[in-house]
């Protein structure tokens, strides 16, 4: 029996691949809970190599299946998660407010997405654990905007221990990522027409030869 086709098996208009990077700890793993299942755990489990979690979601009347990949920080796994770059369209660049290094080696994981991704992916930096103490707080958020307005991308604080800005940060990278999709795919349109047009003056010619051949 033949498969069927691949348009009656997708259940959505747009795939994006997301991936989450950063420093070892900052939270990562609880964003991707919090956003794909709703959950948080205050017990910490290292993230062994990469993991992935799927949610789609509804945007300006398309549906947008997510797939979230959830990279390890620690230098041991760094090459495992550099083949991930590739296939990456949105990264979210993450760091914790109360971890100093944490958002200083930010620019480290940029020289990596310049290194590895391709050059239009979309990236978001995102401060998480927002809702921790103020008097623990090691990165102002003013610091944190400068940042992001460096490298022209969008500021996030987040916390994925009370929900706050986790929807909003992933919603606005999938936003900026399906805009860039559509906008690429009105861009080939023309192209395919003159394709088309191209291919039936050729058709128009050769049916007119075949015709006075026929003829004579």
């Amino acid at each position: 029996m033949a498969a069927p086709p691949a348009r009656a098996r997708a259940d959505y208009d747009y795939l994006i691949k997301l991936l989450l990077i950063g420093d070892s700890g900052v939270g990562k793993s609880c964003l991707l809970l919090r956003f794909s299942d709703g959950s948080f755990t205050t017990s910490f489990i290292t993230t062994i190599g990469i993991d992935f979690k799927i949610r789609t979601i509804e945007l300006d009347g398309k549906r947008i299946k997510l797939q979230i990949w959830d990279t390890a920080g620690q230098e041991r796994f760094r090459t495992i998660t550099t083949a991930y770059y590739r296939g990456a369209m949105g990264i979210l660049l993450v760091y914790d407010v109360t971890d100093e290094s944490s958002f200083n080696n930010i620019r480290n994981w940029i020289r990596n997405i310049e290194q590895h991704a391709s050059d239009n992916v979309n990236k978001i930096l995102v401060g998480n654990k927002a809702d921790m103490d103020e008097s623990k707080r090691a990165v102002p958020t003013s610091k944190g905007q400068a940042l992001a307005d460096e490298y022209g991308i969008k500021f996030f604080e987040t916390s994925a221990k009370t929900n706050m800005n986790v929807e909003e940060v992933f919603f606005s990278i999938a936003k900026d990522i399906k805009q860039r999709l559509a906008e690429s795919d009105s861009k080939a349109e023309p192209q395919t027409i003159r394709i088309n047009k191209t291919d039936q003056t050729t058709n128009d010619s050769q049916a007119a030869q075949k015709s006075s051949c026929c003829g004579s």
